[in-house]
């Protein structure tokens, strides 16, 4: 190795035998995602291989084209927490950085898939692009791993009702606030954390103790403003929720917020991290003609909210 990439966390992987791969962004960890994680480990346990995922941070379009960086389904914390359950042998987190954005694709695989990680058979998504310009694909895989002795094989894609999965429509569907779409797609709720700061106190006037969350992830997608269905995880455990996310328009004045109401809970959890999991997309942040028009559509909120989350249940 010429020393040229960055290793986040080096991998120090054992010599003793080699390894069953992929790479991608796997931004969101989606079903698809899932179907790759599960082939190569798969595949890894049946040759006596070790299973090895590669993955970037940041997202290589910030470093490429940040004006087109989509925004993270999954900050890298929440990608590390989502994996540490694939039971993948290790996840390899490489610094993407202008530089490596510049190799090419064999250069990429001699380097770092062979040299660092000694792969023996690579797998793939059938999407995956890779190298500068993302001028790699299947086919010149196929190719490099004929010149370079390892195997390659593409997984097909998974679809969800008529569509393939991926990470571009994931973040569509919760742009439009459709959850169950996003749910469907990822094989669990987006979710989203933030840490518990002192509001206003405007909510305990109103009879709705609610916690006003700092968001936390440079770059996470936010659902669009809207009350929310919700389940709130705390360390003590899960609480069904409703969330208010964005503007106050009744109160003229007041920044826009992030808000938590637990159901049928009362404690003090000012400082604490709570991870937010979005179940449904109730209605839009509408304007009341006061407080007590505004504390009437809380109360039929919250009944809407405890009514979808024991559906759910």
């Amino acid at each position: 190795m010429t020393g040229a990439v960055r290793w986040a966390h080096p991998p120090g992987i054992p010599s003793d035998r080699g390894t069953v791969v992929t790479v991608g962004t796997f931004d969101g960890v989606h079903r698809g995602h899932w179907a790759v994680l599960q082939e190569i480990r798969e595949r890894a346990h049946a040759t006596g291989r070790r299973s090895v995922l590669v993955t970037f941070d940041p997202h290589p379009l910030r470093i490429v084209r940040p004006e087109d960086a989509p925004p993270l389904l999954t900050t890298p914390l929440e990608k590390k927490e989502i994996l540490a359950e694939s039971g993948l042998d290790y996840a390899v987190f490489v610094s993407f950085t202008e530089r490596l954005s510049r190799y090419e694709p064999r250069r990429f695989v001699e380097e770092i898939l062979v040299a660092r990680l000694r792969v023996e058979e690579l797998v793939i998504g059938y999407d995956h692009g890779f190298g500068r310009d993302r001028a790699g694909n299947a086919a010149t895989l196929v190719e490099i791993g004929r010149d370079l002795g390892f195997a390659v094989d593409v997984v097909p894609p998974v679809a969800a009702g008529a569509e393939p999965i991926s990470s571009t429509r994931i973040r569509a569907a919760i742009e439009a606030g459709r959850m169950d779409e996003a749910r469907e797609c990822l094989g669990r709720p987006y979710s989203m954390r933030g840490i518990v700061v002192r509001g206003d106190g405007r909510g305990r006037q109103l009879g709705f103790a609610t916690a006003n969350l700092v968001v936390s992830g440079e770059g996470k997608l936010i659902p669009p403003a809207g009350i929310y269905a919700v389940s709130g995880v705390l360390r003590s455990g899960t609480f069904q929720g409703a969330l208010h996310l964005g503007p106050r328009p009744t109160f003229k004045g007041s920044p826009p917020s992030v808000e938590l109401h637990l159901l049928d809970f009362d404690r003090d959890i000012y400082g604490e991290e709570v991870r937010v999991d979005f179940v449904e997309y109730l209605r839009p942040v509408l304007p009341f003609d006061g407080a007590e028009a505004l504390v009437q559509q809380m109360i039929k909120d919250v009944e809407m909210a405890r009514h979808v989350l024991d559906e759910r249940a």
